[in-house]
C-alpha cells in the first residue's frame, strides 16, 4: 500500500494565485516545499503570462479546452515550464481541471518582472 493517499473527494477547493483559479492541494513535499494540486480554471478566465521562480511546473489536462500561444490543448495534453522561464497567458475556453506538479515551493510572478 501507497504510504500516502488523498482523496479528492475529501478535499477541498481553494483560492488559486488568480482570480477564477482554483486549487485543491494533494500533496506537500516537505523537503522541497514542491506540491502537487488539481487546478480548476473556470470559463473565460485568461491567466496572464508569469515566472514560477522556485519551481519547475508539470501540467497534465484532465479536461476542458485550453488555449495556449493561439492553439488550443484538450484532456490529455501535457505542458512542462522550467523554473524561471515566463510561460503563459493560458486561457480556459471552458472550465479547465489539471494535475499539476510544482518541484519546489509555488510562487507566481508577473513575466514582466515585479511592478
Amino acid at each position: 500500500m501507497f504510504p500516502y493517499i488523498a482523496l479528492a473527494n475529501e478535499k477541498g477547493w481553494q483560492p488559486g494565485p488568480y482570480p477564477g483559479v482554483e486549487l485543491m492541494p494533494l500533496h506537500n513535499n516537505e523537503q522541497t516545499g514542491g506540491v502537487t494540486v488539481l487546478r480548476k480554471f473556470h470559463a473565460g478566465i485568461t491567466v496572464p503570462a508569469h515566472i514560477h521562480p522556485l519551481a519547475s511546473e508539470f501540467v497534465y489536462i484532465l479536461s476542458g479546452d485550453w488555449e495556449e500561444s493561439g492553439k488550443t490543448y484538450t484532456t490529455g495534453s501535457f505542458f512542462f515550464a522550467q523554473r524561471g522561464i515566463a510561460h503563459g497567458p493560458h486561457i480556459a475556453r471552458t472550465e479547465v481541471i489539471s494535475l499539476t506538479i510544482f518541484d519546489g515551493p509555488l510562487t507566481v510572478l508577473p513575466a514582466d518582472g515585479p511592478s
